[in-house]
């Protein structure tokens, strides 16, 4: 069974709902659950902007993914829970002692290209340790790279070309991008990404290449023709409710 069946049910409902409505919250506000996405940006060497985009994006799957978080692990029952209501990131950056001590919570680690990026196992944002949620959410960003060409055999996100987002915000977005995607593909699609460690490619889109994939009022004809989904923000920050701020295509 895959864990990410209560995103590929919501999806399309999900684009399809005024953007207002997008941002109502489920539940009582002590009931708000969260994925902390931990970014290493050591304040000597800072990584790379790309490379830090693609480990969050992998690391946020990744932990869906985990044996762990399937049927009978002990991560089940708080990716289930999560999985089913708004998949809220929360972006946090950490260095030095910090970042060392981040391992120690249930996790994953991704690294690409000397970017490091541990996603946590989501939880109640109220439950929280004082050792993640003391790490800065403010000040994540870095300035923009030139990544070149993304390679043609690996999954692709591309960022909205004409919203502007933190590199915090930007990670949480494309992962939920790539969960999407994930929510949507066949075992075997998902096993073969799997060996890879759900390598990805993030790139800004061109004007004309966003609106050539865009989904528009047809999800499901985009996802059947072009293998493209789309990410819709709740707009809790940085954009306005309603923006679809990521297309992910499966190539």
């Amino acid at each position: 069974m895959n864990v990410l069946a209560p995103l590929a049910a919501r999806y399309a409902t999900w684009l399809g709902l005024p953007a207002e409505e997008t941002a109502l919250p489920e539940g009582a506000p002590h009931e708000v659950r969260a994925m902390p996405v931990i970014l290493r940006l050591e304040k000597a060497e800072p990584p790379s902007r790309t490379p830090l985009l693609e480990a969050a994006a992998a690391a946020a799957l990744a932990v869906c993914l985990d044996e762990r978080a399937q049927p009978g692990g002990e991560w089940h029952e708080p990716v289930h829970d999560w999985v089913s209501g708004h998949i809220r990131k929360v972006s946090r950056r950490a260095r030095g002692a910090h970042w060392v001590a981040a391992q120690d919570f249930p996790g994953v680690t991704v690294t690409v290209d000397g970017a490091e990026v541990r996603a946590l196992v989501p939880g109640r944002v109220v439950d929280v340790p004082k050792e993640i949620s003391r790490l800065q959410i403010s000040g994540s960003d870095l300035p923009p790279d030139e990544p070149g060409p993304a390679p043609p055999d690996v999954p692709l996100l591309l960022l909205n070309p004409e919203v502007g987002m933190t590199v915090g915000k930007a990670s949480a977005q494309v992962g939920h991008g790539t969960m999407i995607l994930a929510s949507l593909l066949g075992p075997d699609e998902l096993a073969a990404w799997a060996e890879r460690g759900y390598a990805c490619a993030v790139r800004t889109a061109t004007v004309a290449q966003w609106k050539q994939l865009h989904p528009g009022d047809d999800p499901a004809g985009a996802w059947r023709t072009r293998r493209v989904v789309a990410v819709r923000d709740a707009g809790f920050t940085e954009v306005e409710p309603g923006t679809v701020t990521v297309l992910a295509q499966w190539r």
